[in-house]
């Protein structure tokens, strides 16, 4: 199977919303009036991002899946995307597998595939995607204010834990990794409740190397500090009340750990003044996302984890950082 036939048989489909799709040198977008673009691009990479024996349909959802968790955190619906893809082989099968991932995310969320490359290589996956988002509403990280409510959607640490048990790390029962690597391997971009956010958060990020590293960008760009609540951060571990700590495993200082420095959650970490908080409650109900309220933006910068009664946890978190 050469790369034409490659492109034809797995990843060629009609558009609707672009101008032009598949076929040409360039694709054409066509935001409609007084709509901005929103312009994200990720990268995935056998051996660093995933295991090369993951389920090419789950990866091809979450090649997908993180781009349009960046478009979500920027308020942005999703329009289309492009896909560079180097493969060792066409394997036919897996190709089938790795389309099937991808496209029903894309149907899912009407964002159209437009073109892209392939190649010969090590495995690698590049995606760019594109959104628009009526001008001057995109929400930024700069604009947190002090006294804002920090909120965060869904789940935390759930995923990272899912990787150390594949990394034989630490042991998960069968039923409980697998949910776990769900979250991992398949994670939900929170493009609804990203929308309804829309001149109501005062900022947004989403959340891929972990909530301490992210919101440390928030933070710094918006030129705050924060603290957040570690019992309120502890509850949002889903697997968190079927784990057994007897062994001194998952002790709450150590899962603590994995909600707020383990990445590859692929939430929403975002700010809103508490007079919204009926707003992001009725919010959260129409995206059908769990939000919950971890923290408080504060003038004295950095980012402090504190206990129920206020007192800072000395207790690192680093984040995640490709080049560290």
């Amino acid at each position: 199977m050469g790369e034409f036939d490659l492109i034809a048989r797995h990843f060629t489909r009609p558009v609707r919303r672009a101008a032009l799709g598949v076929g040409d040198d360039c694709a054409l977008l066509a935001p409609r009036p007084g709509m901005q673009l929103a312009v994200t691009s990720d990268m995935l990479l056998e051996g660093r991002h995933f295991f090369p024996d993951v389920d090419p349909e789950a990866l091809g959802h979450k090649a997908l899946a993180v781009n349009l968790s960046d478009l979500a955190a920027c308020g942005a619906e999703p329009l289309a995307f492009t896909l560079a893809l180097a493969l060792p082989e066409a394997d036919d099968a897996w190709l089938a597998a790795f389309a099937r991932g991808l496209l029903a995310l894309a149907e899912q969320h009407g964002c159209e595939l437009v073109g892209g490359d392939t190649t010969r290589g090590p495995l690698a996956i590049c995606i760019t995607a594109f959104g628009e988002v009526p001008a001057g509403q995109a929400l930024l990280r700069s604009s947190a204010q002090v006294g804002d409510d920090l909120y965060v959607s869904g789940t935390l640490g759930d995923a990272r834990l899912a990787l150390e048990a594949l990394q034989g790390r630490i042991a998960l029962p069968e039923a409980l990794l697998a949910r776990a690597r769900q979250r991992l391997e398949r994670p939900n971009p929170r493009v609804a409740l990203g929308l309804r956010l829309r001149g109501l958060a005062s900022s947004a990020i989403d959340l891929s190397d972990g909530l301490a590293g992210d919101l440390g960008h928030v933070l710094r760009a918006s030129g705050v500090g924060a603290h957040l609540v570690a019992e309120r951060i502890l509850e949002l571990i889903a697997i968190k009340p079927y784990l057994s700590s007897a062994d001194g495993q998952f002790e709450p200082d150590f899962l603590l750990q994995r909600a707020v420095s383990g990445g590859d959650d692929y939430e929403l970490a975002f700010t809103a003044p508490p007079a919204a908080r009926a707003a992001v409650t009725e919010a959260a109900r129409q995206a059908a996302t769990p939000v919950a309220r971890i923290g408080q933006i504060e003038a004295a910068p950095g980012l402090r984890v504190v206990d129920a009664a206020g007192r800072a946890l000395r207790q690192a978190f680093p984040s995640f950082d490709h080049f560290a």
